[in-house]
């Protein structure tokens, strides 16, 4: 069978061959440009938990090399301290899970050395489509350099960014807002009073300060500092933003600290959304299917998440074929998770930049509207929460057997200690993104069980056979407990670490219906994965 061909290298290109490599599916992935990405300080991303996570199950080192994990986060409202937020692990309490801030260019290294390593994916560079045909079997497309060649693929996803040639030659319409924000942006190496947290300062008393001022840490005591601009008219001059380094490096610091300026940049920020995300066998994903990022939103959050919500689907149609609504989940869950964290800003953004409109309708104190932005930058909230497709179709019929816990079905699974059948005990998340669904037996006490026998105590050899029957391959594993989950619940979550269904225990029915709706139901036949030998690079024709 034919590579599905990934249209675009940027971290979401990258990253969806990584994933379905780690499927055993092959890709091609076509990059218009060399294959290396220009160093760019003042151009980061900040990656939430469950995305870091990702990046670093794909084998990405460099979140770890050349990514800091933010240690709190602090809001300031002119001089005063509104609200400082410990992240991370600390010890006797529960704090906001810490985000991971990086040079983009690092994360698309990190990306494209993981890529490098894998077999599975053949890179070309140079290589920018200029047809795209589809039949019912494939998708043929033509690049013109370095050498007019045609490639066949199975699948095609278009990763290509905003200008995406892609939803262009699908014709697909991309309506939206342009110029929601506006940011000047400066990288620098300076001393500041808060080593290792994020800052938001509102209103800041200086003169060049603006509305909003963002400062968040990088490793080696470097920042990436955000001025908030008006959203037309104001021409920013490298003279103009010395100045504003200079006033707020000494309003923070009391007189301006010796410093060393990496990089500046000016980004105007724009909210988009594909009309479809799907047609046929090609699809879209990242900047190609959105755009947003105001209120401190991350478009490549959302962007690696429809990479992990894709993958696990193409797994499944290019090794056994799969049903038409399993590939259509796609638009539905991620196009509705992208609209609603647009909407969320689009609702907020009068309150919180200063327009009265929405005032009378959504009252709050300064306190409260800094809680609704911090949610953005934070993860938290509708405009930062990692998203729940609690009204996917692939979501099974509600049965008196499913049992309430801490996760809504949809939302992600709790990132719990879990036990595997071979005695390893590892994190959920570790155990995702392998294209087989999790059943998760909670059973207290299990720290003691001898491990060779494990899998003949209790419920668990009628929990085997009920596993062994499911009509999509799924992983046993076991955990101490579980979010408001009771002793002998069985979980059964998605390969992209969403829940499906919590039941009371043992329900061999029941779950075979859950896992046969989260794969889109039909009675598709499995083939043997032995006969799914990659059938070469996808090239189908060289014309010289």
């Amino acid at each position: 069978m034919d590579p599905v061909i990934v249209v675009g290298a940027g971290p979401v290109g990258l990253a969806l061959s990584l994933a379905l490599a780690a499927q055993g599916v092959p890709s091609v992935l076509l990059d218009e440009g060399p294959g290396k990405d220009e160093p760019r300080p003042a151009r980061t991303v900040v990656l939430r938990e469950d995305t870091a996570d990702l990046v670093e199950r794909l084998g990405c080192p460099t979140l770890r090399q050349e990514g800091l994990r933010w240690a709190g986060w602090r809001s300031v409202r002119r001089k005063q301290l509104v609200r400082a937020v410990p992240l991370g692990e600390e010890q006797g309490t529960v704090p906001l899970p810490s985000p991971v801030h990086l040079p983009q260019h690092a994360l698309a290294g990190g990306l494209r050395t993981a890529v490098a390593a894998r077999d599975l994916v053949t890179m070309v560079p140079f290589s920018r489509i200029d047809t795209l045909e589809q039949d019912a079997h494939g998708v043929t497309v033509h690049t013109r350099e370095p050498e007019p060649t045609w490639w066949r693929g199975s699948y095609l996803v278009g990763c290509d960014g905003a200008r995406s040639t892609v939803r262009k030659l699908l014709d697909i319409g991309f309506p939206g807002r342009t110029a929601v924000e506006r940011h000047a942006v400066a990288a620098l190496r300076a001393e500041l009073p808060w080593p290792g947290e994020a800052v938001l300062h509102r209103a800041p008393p200086w003169r060049t300060g603006g509305s909003e001022v963002t400062a968040r840490p990088l490793p080696d005591g470097v920042w990436r500092l955000d001025w908030l601009l008006p959203p037309r008219g104001e021409l920013v001059t490298p003279d103009a933003l010395i100045t504003r380094i200079r006033d707020t490096l000494e309003g923070w610091c009391g007189e301006t600290p010796a410093y060393d300026l990496l990089d500046t940049g000016v980004y105007t920020l724009h909210h988009r959304l594909a009309r479809r995300w799907r047609v046929k066998r090609a699809f879209l994903a990242g900047d190609a299917a959105h755009l947003l990022g105001a209120l401190g939103t991350q478009g490549l959050d959302e962007g690696l998440r429809d990479a992990e919500n894709l993958a696990w689907k193409l797994a499944q149609a290019w090794h056994r074929s799969a049903s038409e609504l399993l590939l259509d989940s796609y638009q539905a869950e991620r196009r509705a998770a992208v609209a609603s964290r647009l909407r969320a800003a689009d609702q907020s953004l009068p309150i919180l930049r200063g327009g009265a409109g929405l005032r009378t309708l959504v009252p709050g104190t300064s306190r409260g509207h800094d809680t609704l932005l911090a949610d953005g930058h934070l993860g938290c909230g509708p405009l930062g929460a990692p998203p729940s497709y609690a009204h996917s179709p692939l979501s099974p019929q509600h049965s008196e057997a499913h049992a309430p816990v801490g996760t809504a079905p949809g939302a992600p699974a709790a990132d719990v200690r879990v036990t595997a059948p071979d005695g390893r005990t590892v994190r959920l998340r570790e155990r995702l993104g392998l294209g087989h669904l999790l059943v998760i037996l909670v059973a207290p006490g299990t720290g003691v069980w001898d491990r060779r026998h494990w899998l003949t105590a209790g419920v668990m050899p009628r929990l085997v056979d009920a596993v062994d029957a499911l009509p999509l391959k799924a992983e046993l594993l076991v955990t101490e407990g579980y979010p408001g989950a009771t002793a002998h619940t069985v979980l059964l979550v998605r390969p992209d670490g969403h829940l499906v269904a919590a039941f009371n225990g043992v329900r061999p029915a029941e779950l075979f219906a859950a896992a046969d709706a989260a794969r889109g139901g039909g009675a598709d036949t499995a083939r043997e994965d032995d006969a799914h030998t990659p059938s070469g690079s996808g090239r189908t024709a060289d014309v010289n």
